[in-house]
């Protein structure tokens, strides 16, 4: 397991779209398995206060595939633990020579719900800024009462990320079914 860090939370910086270009498009070393790369989390959402860390889900076809892949994604600079406590992910980090943390790749299938849950709460946040910015409140209420202890942190405004989580796929459910026509 990945030792808790101090938790940072920085203003929304406009580069960090430009990171997640940079490292999707790297992402390429892994050819036809990668279907494609989104840009989840709160550094996905303009505005929004962040842990300054690059969180991508790249999709693929096959984990079976992928993992025989993981050589192209360890030449990258990815540590990769494997599916780190949700079945059916593969969960890549990245860091500087620091030891900062730089990225996280969350790789699922491209049937995946979780990509979907991931794509609404990204997306509700985006179009909802009031909701963002309660989230923003969240954050901030998780970080005071763990600055020390991300994954403490992690749990504390994981009730909130639920609760706006069915809200928020129920929502994106609507927005394709608008999209779709009659």
């Amino acid at each position: 397991m990945l030792q808790p860090s101090p938790v940072v939370l920085a203003p929304y910086d406009p580069k960090w779209p430009h990171l997640a270009a940079k490292l999707s498009h790297d992402l390429r070393v892994l050819g036809s398995c990668l279907v494609t790369v989104h840009h989840i989390g709160s550094t996905s959402v303009p505005g929004l206060v962040a842990k300054p860390t690059i969180d991508l889900i790249p999709v693929v076809n096959d984990l079976a595939v992928l993992d025989k892949e993981r050589e192209h994604v360890e030449t990258l600079g990815y540590k990769w633990h494997g599916e780190y406590g949700i079945s059916g992910r593969r969960f890549c980090t990245l860091s500087d020579e620091g030891g900062k943390r730089i990225a996280h790749l969350h790789f699922f299938n491209n049937d995946s719900p979780h990509v979907l849950r991931h794509l609404a709460l990204r997306d509700y946040l985006r179009a909802h800024p009031d909701i963002a910015s309660s989230y923003d409140v969240e954050k901030r209420r998780a970080r005071d009462l763990h600055p020390n202890d991300s994954h403490a942190y992690t749990d504390e405004k994981s009730m909130w990320i639920r609760k706006t989580e069915t809200q928020a796929i129920a929502w994106f459910g609507q927005q394709k079914n608008k999209d779709t026509p009659c």
